[in-house]
């Protein structure tokens, strides 16, 4: 059993430590997640919430078919998708993120360094949006192709496809903005 199952068995237990175990740990994971597929950072926020209010209020049983971190995430999509259903008819502003630049003596190489951040980030959302997905989950989450599969209900070979198909899509973005490799 890992950790987020144990802290989740904890609380349905009755430990209010174990919910507060399980946000601290996943929170910030799963925000990220969902903003990369909702492509909207409070609206991603607000799902992860309703997602933690979900196992808090309603305590849905984890059979531990898959990990405890698979299975929370695939309650995030889910409460993502039913805010995207429930929205879909309202009209959305996306406001880009300010990047925060560092005070540091080399000023220019952390802003070229943040420049190409942004650069990634923009390539990145120009993807399709399962794409964006499969990038974010296994690259950044470091979820395995099953998990990854398994949250956005997939096959692995589904995940192997999706996922070189956005590699090159990616590779593609980037060269449009002439990125430079060589400097990764």
């Amino acid at each position: 059993m890992d950790n987020g199952a144990s802290s989740y068995r904890r609380f349905l237990d009755g430990d209010d430590y174990g919910m507060e175990e399980l946000i601290r740990d996943y929170k910030d994971g799963l925000v990220l997640y969902l903003n990369s597929y909702l492509n909207d950072f409070s609206v991603a926020e607000d799902c992860v919430q309703d997602t933690f209010i979900t196992l808090a209020i309603k305590k849905p049983k984890y059979r531990g078919e898959s990990s405890f971190k698979t299975w929370l995430y695939t309650i995030g999509r889910n409460t993502a998708l039913y805010y995207m259903r429930k929205h879909k008819n309202d009209s959305a502003v996306l406001i880009d993120e300010c990047e925060k630049l560092a005070a540091e003596a080399d000023l220019e190489r952390d802003y070229l360094k943040e420049e190409q951040k942004i650069t990634v980030r923009r390539a990145i959302r120009r993807l399709k949006r399962e794409y964006q997905q499969v990038v974010y989950l296994t690259y950044f989450e470091g979820f395995s192709y099953a998990e990854a599969a398994k949250i956005m209900k997939k096959s692995r070979k589904q995940i192997e496809n999706l996922l070189y198909n956005a590699k090159k899509s990616l590779k593609s973005e980037l060269e449009k903005e002439g990125f430079n490799y060589e400097e990764l």
